[in-house]
């Protein structure tokens, strides 16, 4: 993962909505004093430290091992372990809570991941998902037919692009109860996601779906309306709440 990645990440998670939501969740998942709570696909470990604010035990877990790294460096009194969604080095019934922003449209087998979050789950655990619809991102443009081959293009390089979508049938099937979903949408203006275009644009590019005319064409739209305080994009986030 690369540093301009890591700032990327940094600079979205500063955003006032971006906390709001991370606060959302953190409410959602119900904790008590001194209870535990495993963070899936942690990152930098942001949500772990605002976790531990709330007076819970939060554990990251991530699979990269350069994130890994980062967190602990940045909050080297935080627990934070690698491991994967599909084997998490916890024991059975360890933790009263499970969390997972942005991590399953990167799972092949979401049933899986779940099944591992019931066996590591308390009675009456509490978990919540978050994650944004790649197939349905909403971007302002000049030229509407080629930002819609763009988006499903990314979308279609994506593992599991319309994971969030399903999060409620996939946690009935799990044997969750009490499953809930909220929509959110997050609203971008600014230069700040303006990476985040460009790499749709590439990614596009680089799977041989547009040319390097079209791809230059469309970034540099976008690059212009950022200049100019026009650029626009919405993703479409779901957080999905529910117990063991």
């Amino acid at each position: 993962m690369s540093n301009e990645l890591i700032k990327l990440l940094d600079r979205a998670d500063a955003m006032p909505a971006a906390a709001l939501l991370r606060a959302r969740t953190y409410d959602l998942l119900r904790l008590k004093p001194g209870d535990t709570v495993v963070d899936v696909g942690c990152g930098a470990g942001l949500a772990v430290a605002e976790l531990a604010d709330r007076n819970v035990t939060a554990v990251g877990m991530d699979v990269s091992e350069e994130m890994i790294t980062v967190a602990r460096r940045r909050r080297p009194q935080a627990d934070f372990r690698i491991g994967d969604a599909y084997r998490l080095p916890l024991h059975d019934r360890e933790v009263a809570g499970y969390r997972a922003d942005k991590v399953f449209h990167e799972l092949a087998d979401p049933a899986k991941a779940l099944a591992e979050a019931v066996r590591v789950l308390t009675p009456g655990g509490r978990i919540v998902l978050i994650g944004q619809d790649w197939d349905t991102i909403v971007i302002d443009s000049d030229q509407p037919a080629l930002t819609r081959i763009i988006v499903h293009a990314r979308a279609d390089l994506t593992t599991n692009p319309r994971a969030a979508r399903a999060y409620r049938n996939l946690l009935l099937d799990a044997g969750f109860r009490e499953v809930e979903v909220e929509a959110h949408v997050g609203v971008f203006t600014g230069e700040t996601m303006l990476a985040m275009l460009t790499g749709l644009a590439q990614a596009a590019h680089s799977a041989g779906v547009i040319t390097r005319e079209e791809c230059d064409a469309w970034t540099g739209e976008q690059a212009r309306r950022a200049e100019e305080d026009r650029l626009f994009l919405a993703l479409p986030l779901f957080v999905a709440s529910a117990t063991k």
